[in-house]
């Protein structure tokens, strides 16, 4: 877990510097504002304290985004690594959206439109909602669904 957190924090201090990416100025100053608060709250604790800070925030941070994980991907098809299944009919049988209020969509992020993310990997989550009666739409014209997936 604490390979997918370096590479999460990469990936998020190395966005701003990339070429066409919108609002660079704005998404560098909130992370250096985060990790300056980040770094400032642990740097006035003890070290026993800040160590415990840190490893119990990273827990909670885990367990968290594992609870947001699991639910889109648990009891799905496991394709074989010799299948041959296009990527549309790969994507939407082993995810599964989760329905709820709006709650859901605040505490898991929007992936609980787990389908839809896994299809369009770089669309902004509130974009997410309003894409899936598109993509339900097409794969009930394709016959393409699982008895456990929404689409």
């Amino acid at each position: 877990m604490l390979f997918l957190e370096a590479g999460r924090c990469t990936s998020s201090a190395s966005a701003p510097c990339r070429t066409g990416y919108r609002r660079r100025g704005s998404e560098a100053l909130l992370l250096v504002l985060h990790a300056g608060g980040y770094l400032g709250l642990v740097v006035v604790l003890s070290p026993l304290r800040a160590l415990v800070f840190v490893l119990v925030q990273q827990g909670l941070f885990g367990l968290y985004l594992g609870s947001s994980f699991a639910p889109n991907h648990k009891g799905m098809h496991i394709l074989s690594a010799d299948d041959d299944t296009d990527f549309l009919r790969r994507q939407v049988k082993t995810s599964r959206n989760v329905r709820g209020t709006w709650l859901v969509d605040v505490l898991l992020g929007g992936l609980n439109y787990q389908i839809e993310h896994h299809l369009f990997p770089s669309m902004p989550r509130i974009a997410l909602r309003r894409t899936r009666p598109i993509i339900r739409a097409y794969c009930r014209e394709l016959d393409i669904g699982t008895a456990h997936s929404e689409c």
